[in-house]
């Protein structure tokens, strides 16, 4: 048997991870944001369902782009060139 085909260790992609956040700007308005996290499976002969996760990335549901600040914070620019919004969520995951 070939040595480098028993350590060789295959990478294949599982369905993402999702998850809702509900979060409020300091007027009260309502942003929906969601985070998908990629999880790969690394399984090899040795180490039958390991698995690796991967960097979260979220969006709007409109699809601005969102940046976590911590601490329960999120940054969502609205438009091309405009300023952004900062969004609170009091989800137990993000404070």
């Amino acid at each position: 048997m070939n040595v480098n085909a028993m350590h060789r260790r295959e990478v294949t992609t599982v369905n993402p991870q999702e998850k809702t956040i509900m979060a409020f700007d300091d007027q009260g308005r309502e942003y929906i944001i969601d985070m998908f996290v990629s999880v790969r499976d690394l399984s090899d002969l040795q180490h039958a369902g390991a698995t690796h996760h991967g960097l979260p990335s979220f969006t709007t549901r409109e699809g601005h782009a969102v940046t976590y600040l911590g601490g329960g914070e999120f940054s969502i620019v609205v438009s091309e060139g405009g300023d952004a919004v900062t969004v609170r969520t009091d989800d137990p995951e993000f404070v």
